[in-house]
């Protein structure tokens, strides 16, 4: 975005700003009204109205520790840019990311997931799209893993990622198609049914990047500060298993932590203290990290990719993605009892 594009942009706004600079895909203002994020809203036009509404619900329950958006000028809370883009002007709350190296934090922030859950529970008016049934989704990538490897059985001459790839495909074949018998054989066909038909819904994106900490002057019964837990960015929220968030939240944070055992156990505890896992729930949690996801989504992107030259990047995310794979394969043959 170009300096005139983004003034022209914030001038809309009953705010004076002060400076600005560029983070992650946005913009981070501050002002005389205190610091603002301007994106550029992740949803199409068609689901803007159901982002917003839902924006709203949480101001009714005067739910605040959210990154809360401002109405511009016109009284509307988006803003298009010269270029017909789609702006939308939040105010950041205070903090910084969640340390994924402190388990306290970990161990908060599930619980902050699961009081949003509560909030989500809602039938939002306005069209919010459902998200896509998981064993449809599985189906589909198997048949495109083995789409990649026809493929790189005729490369010549192969190279590092091609070997890595052909190397470790039977294993993470087996983990895809278990993860595939596995799901058919739980009970997700009703969860995810009668999750769509109550409206619940997913943050969607909820990483660390997503989750804010911000310490208080209180204290807690060990004598540390008490934090306040923030959660931003609820573009990619839709209809879905909530425990999706949770699967989500759990593999990034222990992909980061090594796959310590309890690790997750904190997360999961601090998560049922408030949203009980039941029997379906924990099942769909095992079927999630029974899937090669890492190693399916490296090998699509060398698919779809100018594959005249490999990046060294390619081959460190293949070989991360092996890595974290066997890391897993030993928590869920100790966590969940899952086996290939």
């Amino acid at each position: 975005m170009q300096d005139y594009e983004r003034d022209n942009i914030l001038e809309q706004y009953e705010i004076a700003v002060n400076s600005t600079r560029k983070t992650r895909g946005a913009i981070l203002c501050s002002t005389d009204k205190g610091v603002f994020l301007m994106r550029e809203v992740g949803v199409s036009e068609k689901r803007l109205p159901a982002l917003i509404e839902l924006y709203e619900y949480f101001m009714d329950y005067d739910y605040q520790t959210i990154d809360m958006p401002v109405k511009n000028r016109e009284g509307d809370y988006v803003t298009k840019g010269v270029d017909g883009s789609i702006y939308m002007l939040r105010r950041m709350p205070p903090g910084r990311e969640c340390d994924v190296r402190r388990a306290a934090e970990l161990f908060e922030a599930a619980g902050n997931l699961a009081k949003i859950h509560l909030l989500m529970r809602k039938k939002i008016m306005e069209n919010v799209s459902e998200a896509e049934n998981l064993e449809e989704g599985y189906i589909r990538h198997n048949r495109e893993l083995r789409k990649v490897r026809a493929y790189i059985r005729n490369v010549s001459p192969k190279g590092e990622f091609e070997y890595l790839f052909l190397e470790y495909f039977d294993q993470m074949e087996a983990w895809a198609d278990a993860a595939v018998k596995s799901l058919k054989a739980s009970g997700y066909k009703q969860l995810y049914q009668q999750s769509i038909d109550a409206g619940y819904m997913v943050h969607g994106e909820y990483n660390y990047h997503n989750i804010l900490f911000d310490a208080t002057s209180g204290k807690d019964n060990y004598g540390h500060r008490k934090l306040n837990v923030y959660t931003v960015n609820f573009d990619h929220f839709k209809k879905n298993v909530q425990v999706e968030d949770l699967y989500y939240f759990l593999r990034k944070a222990m992909e980061k932590q090594g796959f310590k055992e309890w690790i997750s156990d904190g997360i999961l505890n601090a998560y049922s203290a408030i949203i009980p896992l039941g029997k379906n729930e924990l099942e769909y949690l095992k079927n999630r990290l029974m899937y090669p996801e890492k190693f399916f989504k490296v090998a699509n992107s060398y698919y779809h990719s100018n594959k005249a030259w490999i990046s060294i990047k390619n081959v460190e995310k293949m070989q991360m993605a092996v890595r974290q794979m066997k890391e897993k394969e030993h928590f869920l043959n100790h966590f969940f009892d899952a086996r290939i």
